[in-house]
């Protein structure tokens, strides 16, 4: 075999690998942004057994509107992580939806922190259970001052007079992955998913 192709092939493998490493750092980069200028795709919950209606039947999907609105208001929201021994752990947290996310703030110590810190997935729910909002997604520590500065006005707001501490304790984002809406008077027919991103 030529010299010449011997080299370009050599050199082929490398370029590929570069390429690679390159593309996913750039998606990771945009991945907030992109959430916060699209809304997320509707669509009905897999729920076996339940006797749930096609989207295009039945009272119809929940408006996003309507969930957002939830989100926004809940004053006590329900935080599910998963253990040290892979059991469940459930608190109540105080927090705000902001710019399609989650934010909330807890003790470096506690076991939600720790929790997270081993593995960042996990669920909130808002405080009404015949309007339940059920958010599934990952955590991920916010240290950046306009992002801190952007959450202390809806924060104090809400639970004035309690501030958005970040020398108190860590403050937590949890960027959604799905959503779930179900609305109890409607008795499952309008039960909504919501997925953002690559979500499946």
């Amino acid at each position: 075999m030529p010299k010449n192709r011997i080299e370009a092939q050599r050199k082929t493998p490398k370029k590929r690998i570069e390429n690679r490493g390159n593309t996913p750092k750039k998606k990771i980069e945009n991945q907030d942004s992109e959430r916060k200028d699209s809304q997320p795709k509707a669509g009905r919950p897999y729920m076996q057994g339940y006797g749930l209606p096609a989207a295009t039947k039945g009272k119809g999907l929940l408006p996003w509107k309507w969930a957002e609105e939830r989100l926004t208001k809940s004053h006590n929201y329900w935080m599910a992580t998963t253990g040290p021994r892979g059991g469940p752990h459930v608190m109540v947290v105080w927090g705000v939806w902001v710019g399609s996310a989650f934010y909330f703030s807890t003790g470096r110590e506690s076991r939600k922190a720790k929790n997270l810190a081993a593995n960042p997935h996990c669920v909130v729910c808002t405080e009404k259970a015949d309007e339940a909002v059920i958010l599934e997604g990952m955590a991920k520590e916010i240290t950046e001052a306009a992002t801190l500065k952007k959450l202390a006005g809806p924060y104090n707001s809400k639970y004035k007079p309690w501030k958005l501490d970040p020398e108190l304790g860590p403050v937590y984002a949890v960027l959604p992955e799905v959503i779930f809406g179900l609305r109890e008077k409607d008795e499952m027919q309008s039960a909504t998913r919501w997925r953002f991103g690559d979500s499946s």
